[in-house]
């Protein structure tokens, strides 16, 4: 029997936010039943096993994600859309370190396929980053280098990595900064697609 009031979603939302307040790997099927005052065998009317909850959370806050980078986005250009883009990734990641540790789950391309997330995320990232002038394959490239920075930079931070007296929002906007002036300058080495 369906128990009244759950659904896949309302499990995926309840999910989330325990990840914010567990940590997403300590996320279990019974944490979350407990959370509904439930047994775990209600909650498999709604998802399979924990790798599918797992995954709908992953989805569900990269949906999130990108929508709260793609609302600080709008109308901005250049060095304006990527300061935006950088403390809009920063403030939703130290904010929800649980739905943010989400986001890196490697979801399965079948379930994937299904979701409009991805896109959105491509579209978004490459407006942002439209006014660089950038083609394949150095699109590519700085997109997983500016990720590779905010992850690892907000990474440390979460975790109090940065002992230095100097406030660390002041370092973030200085490196923004820098990635700036990189992407205007990107080297290129002729490996572009188009010619």
């Amino acid at each position: 029997m369906v128990r009244a009031g759950l659904s896949a979603e309302r499990l995926t939302v309840a999910a989330a936010e325990l990840a914010d307040e567990v940590g997403f790997e300590n996320i279990t099927v019974s944490a979350l039943a407990r959370r509904f005052g439930v047994k775990d065998a209600s909650l498999y009317s709604h998802v399979k096993n924990l790798r599918e909850l797992r995954q709908r959370v992953a989805l569900h806050t990269a949906g999130e994600f990108i929508d709260a980078i793609a609302a600080a986005v709008a109308g901005r250009a250049g060095k304006d859309a990527l300061i935006a883009f950088a403390d809009a990734y920063r403030a939703y990641a130290l904010a929800h370190p649980g739905r943010y540790a989400a986001t890196q789950l490697r979801v399965d391309p079948e379930v994937l396929a299904d979701s409009t997330v991805l896109a959105r995320t491509v579209d978004t990232t490459y407006a942002m980053l439209r006014a660089y002038g950038l083609a394949e394959p150095d699109l590519t490239d700085a997109v997983r280098l500016l990720r590779s920075t905010f992850h690892g930079y907000i990474s440390l931070e979460a975790a109090g990595g940065f002992g230095h007296p100097r406030e660390v929002r002041k370092s973030w906007e200085r490196g923004v900064e820098a990635l700036h002036i990189l992407l205007e300058h990107w080297p290129t080495n002729g490996e572009n697609n188009d010619g």
